[in-house]
């Protein structure tokens, strides 16, 4: 009986856009990759990977805004999934032409070279409260430029508050509504 190591893999590389998906596929024993392009929806991407062996293939792709449900389609269907940070990808001096078909071939040559460092996927509790503390801080950060906005609207009109600090509860209250 052949081993894992026997096995002959299948290389997949995804380039994900949130409406199409890039894959360049690198059969066992091929030189070149082969290309597809599927629509970024569940049925398409599902019946991509369903035209492999789920035990010899191995699909990878850069950690993209689109967050982590993509990885987890494919470790649900027994496929070895990893998500690879894009500056922990390798790249040739002077190689800036980007195209969505030459990045999806050209991580899963790196895959099969072993040359990509894998992230940890989170759990999906442990992104959303990424995504939650992600949006507080921006928040916090607009509701900061927007006194600092207004605070120079009214410093322009001759309106300045001198009665203790900018943005205190006595000075909110001093605030006409």
């Amino acid at each position: 009986m052949a081993s894992i190591v026997d096995t002959p893999l299948t290389f997949m590389g995804l380039d994900v856009h949130k409406d199409s998906i890039s894959a360049g596929i690198l059969e066992p024993g091929a030189t070149n990759p082969t290309d597809d392009r599927i629509f970024h929806d569940k049925p398409s991407i599902r019946r991509l990977l369903g035209r492999f062996d789920p035990a010899t293939l191995r699909v990878c792709y850069e950690a993209e805004p689109t967050g982590y449900g993509l990885a987890r389609l494919p470790t649900s269907m027994g496929i070895d999934c990893q998500v690879v940070a894009p500056s922990l990808i390798p790249t040739a001096p002077g190689d800036r032409v980007k195209t969505d078909k030459r990045d999806a071939r050209r991580l899963a040559r790196l895959a099969r070279a072993g040359e990509l460092t894998a992230i940890r996927v989170p759990t999906e509790l442990e992104e959303a409260v990424r995504d939650l503390c992600r949006v507080r801080v921006d928040a916090v950060q607009e509701r900061r430029r927007a006194r600092q906005r207004l605070g120079g609207f009214l410093l322009r009109h001759g309106r300045v508050y001198r009665d203790g600090g900018s943005w205190t509860p006595r000075h909110e209250a001093s605030i006409p509504r």
